[in-house]
């Protein structure tokens, strides 16, 4: 039986990994009464119908509202606080969609790349829609090459890839198609794909019967036709090396390199040497290699022939090899002073295994650098290129971009902002200090994310500007891309919110908040900072709180494992686990790394029965800390109840040196502990926390707030129209709730702290 459509209220209020991603949220109930899954499209029908991927809301936000971001809003054609007709949706695969955008974007984007990043998306016709890609994907085998389209985007886009907002000129069927890897996807008067080479077991589908996004069929991204090839285009659109601040070192090393090779070989003739004008340029995604790249090019007077390695690795290796050798001589044929410039090259030649793709691309470099032409390729991930590339006949010069600083941060916000109208009151230097692990790429996202919120409070301002505020709000929604896998969800609390606990939060404060917030201080001073802390004390204490409060502060990307998560039955692989980690904090510095549960991921070497895993985590993690590579910028929380099961090797000096006993509160402590967790609770005045918190012997801060909680839906119980939380209510809840502290764990974890000091 069909299930009648409900009637919402809009609410301008997106979770930050749907925003621009067709994404609406709607009460766990509504889902129920609309036989609706998370996942399922939605119909979606006020100023214009149109449709969208339906995910499970907050059970506390309000039953009657409809969550989403501003495309979505513009796309119903509705505003903040409109009505909205929600309703089940069987929608078909699409066979063809046609976009229309900017020539600039329209000229960077292959329709390949195109479709993996609508891949998963329901499109109607008039639709306004992004190239953010769906982070919830079809299946496993195209993840690798959404998250490289991803990457290239930025590389190939520039900025503004984050903001750029097409519109669906065409879509079959007109409303609710499902883009999937058979759909045909191209822009207006355009190039379109043709086909797809399968990369695993293909299930096609048909517009005759429904499809849900989760079940769309898989393959490769993988044009073989020679009409998506890009050319060797001009530098016309290029951006100035000036406006790419802090890429300027990088710039000038690439212009000489280029200006030698391209214009000065007499010189080098007379010399009797040569050159060789292969390079690598990594540095993270949305850092701006691909526009380092083409700016540079602009100013030698180079034409740039782009190549997006995941969209010749998809295809077939005869294919591939094809589109190769095809690209070389379109290279070779344009004259000397060209450069192939080959994004994402880890797709094409990874460390392991190389494969018979690689063996051609290494023949057809080398034969293309041989005939004059420069070859630079980029890469996110220098580790997964295959050495062999490096050669000093290949790739033998390498650029880094790093990832920028609070002042590098500064200017570049200076420069996104210059056309942007500021409030006074906007302060550029504290944004770029809450914008850790943030590239060039997040910043404009950031930027064009404020304006959004300046434009939805100033609709009928003669003179809108852009306050403080709406950077703070652009916050809550952009994310660095260097943390999109970042486990830990920041809240806004600070140590300041811990009840209790005053040495260790002092503590806490000097060891982890001064070397990530004032690193030159400490270099001035010429100590090196703490590597890393250990917070060891019974459960329930807070000693994840203290973290979360740490991460609160806005200063430092957190990082956030268990111990357990890291460790894996396959050899090699949780110590490959343990050093990508650590890649991503140093990529993403200053960072917080958490590790909770430690006594699991670490143990005393020697002891386990796990055929030598742990014992090769530890050797991993100890060489991370203190090895060979700097840890610059990144500290280490680890978090147990066992402190003498960890590792006496991770607990030395230059490693997680100091550490800080969390005890179960005391009187005070838990009286404080009960007015944080009361905050939003409206208690009777007769309620008297202060003398509850000297009875809760044995309560730890988890217990606590449990007894708080208990309270409440003891009122609930009596009435759900309760205003109050009366004594009586806390005096049932505490015949409920027990203390969880162990007397004989609390006495031994105190003997061992007082036996370290």
């Amino acid at each position: 039986m069909a299930q009648p459509d409900l009637t919402l209220t809009a609410c301008l209020r997106p979770a930050a990994l749907d925003a621009r991603r067709g994404v609406v949220r709607l009460h766990p109930e509504v889902l129920t009464a609309l036989a609706l899954r998370p996942g399922d499209p939605v119909r979606l029908a006020g100023g214009r119908v149109t449709a969208g991927i339906a995910a499970a809301g907050e059970p506390t936000a309000g039953v009657a509202l409809l969550h989403a971001d501003d495309l979505m809003l513009g796309n119903l054609g509705v505003r903040d606080g409109g009505q909205v007709t929600v309703g089940p949706l069987p929608v078909t695969a699409a066979r063809r969609v046609v976009l229309t955008g900017p020539a600039q974007v329209a000229a960077a984007v292959a329709p390949e790349m195109l479709r993996l990043a609508l891949l998963g998306k329901v499109v109607t016709t008039g639709d306004d829609v992004s190239l953010l890609p769906q982070d919830v994907l079809p299946d496993a085998s195209v993840r690798g090459l959404v998250e490289a389209a991803r990457r290239s985007l930025s590389n190939s886009v520039g900025y503004a890839w984050t903001s750029t907002l097409l519109r669906v000129v065409a879509a079959e069927p007109d409303v609710g198609s499902l883009v999937t890897m058979d759909t045909q996807v191209g822009w207006e008067h355009g190039q379109v794909t043709h086909g797809s080479a399968s990369i695993g077991p293909r299930t096609r589908a048909t517009s005759a019967g429904p499809v849900r996004p989760g079940g769309a069929p898989t393959a490769a991204s993988a044009s073989t036709d020679a009409g998506s090839a890009a050319g060797v285009a001009g530098a016309t659109d290029a951006p100035l090396v000036e406006e790419l601040p802090g890429l300027r070192a990088q710039a000038q090393e690439l212009t000489e390199l280029l200006d030698l090779g391209f214009h000065h070989r007499e010189v080098l003739g007379r010399l009797g040497t040569g050159v060789s004008l292969g390079v690598l340029v990594d540095g993270p995604a949305g850092s701006g290699k691909s526009a380092l790249v083409h700016a540079v090019a602009a100013r030698v007077g180079a034409g740039v022939r782009p190549l997006w390695g995941p969209e010749v690795a998809a295809l077939t290796n005869q294919a591939a090899a094809d589109r190769l050798r095809a690209a070389a001589a379109e290279v070779r044929a344009a004259g000397p002073a060209v450069v192939l410039l080959v994004t994402d090259v880890e797709a094409l030649a990874p460390a392991d295994p190389p494969g018979p793709v690689a063996t051609v691309f290494r023949q057809v470099l080398a034969e293309t650098l041989r005939a004059g032409a420069a070859v630079v390729c980029t890469t996110g991930r220098p580790e997964a290129v295959d050495p062999a590339l490096r050669g000093p006949d290949l790739l033998s010069l390498r650029i880094r971009v790093p990832l920028p600083d609070p002042a590098l941060r500064r200017e570049q916000l200076a420069v996104l902002t210059r056309q942007v109208p500021l409030a006074d009151d906007v302060r550029l230097d504290e944004v770029a200090a809450r914008t850790p692990g943030f590239v060039a790429a997040d910043l404009a996202a950031l930027v064009r994310e404020a304006g959004v919120r300046a434009a939805l409070r100033q609709k009928s301002a003669p003179t809108p500007s852009v306050a403080m505020g709406d950077f703070t709000t652009a916050l809550e929604v952009v994310r660095p891309t260097t943390m999109a896998a970042s486990t830990l969800e920041i809240a806004s609390v600070s140590l300041d919110d811990v009840g209790g606990l005053a040495e260790v939060k002092e503590t806490l404060t000097e060891s982890v908040l001064w070397p990530l917030s004032y690193p030159d201080t400490f270099a001035r001073l010429g100590v090196q900072p703490p590597r890393g802390v250990l917070l060891y004390g019974p459960p329930g204490c807070g000693k994840t709180y203290l973290v979360t409060a740490l991460a609160g502060s806005g200063r430092a990307n957190v990082l956030s494992v268990k111990g357990a998560e890291l460790l894996s039955k396959w050899v090699g692989e949780s110590e490959r686990a343990v050093r990508e980690l650590f890649r991503r904090a140093r990529e993403a510095a200053p960072t917080l790394v958490f590790l909770d549960e430690v006594d699991a991921l670490a143990p005393v070497r020697g002891q386990a029965t796990d055929g030598g895993t742990t014992d090769r985590v530890v050797a991993a993690l100890l060489t991370e800390l203190d090895g060979v590579e700097t840890l610059r910028n990144v500290v280490v929380v680890g978090a147990t109840n066992r402190p003498d099961l960890v590792d006496p090797a991770l607990l030395r000096p230059g490693r997680l040196e100091r550490l800080v006993y969390v005890p179960p509160p005391d009187g005070p402590a838990r009286a404080e502990i009960l007015r944080a967790a009361s905050r939003n609770v409206p208690l009777a005045p007769e309620v008297d926390l202060a003398g509850l918190g000297e009875q809760l012997d044995g309560f730890s801060a988890a217990d606590c707030a449990a007894l708080v909680r208990e309270a409440a839906l003891a009122a609930m119980r009596e009435s759900l129209a309760a205003s109050t939380v009366t004594a009586a209510h806390v005096a049932a809840a505490r015949a409920r709730v027990r203390p969880s502290l162990d007397p004989a764990q609390v006495a031994w974890l105190a003997a061992y702290a007082a036996g370290r000091e």
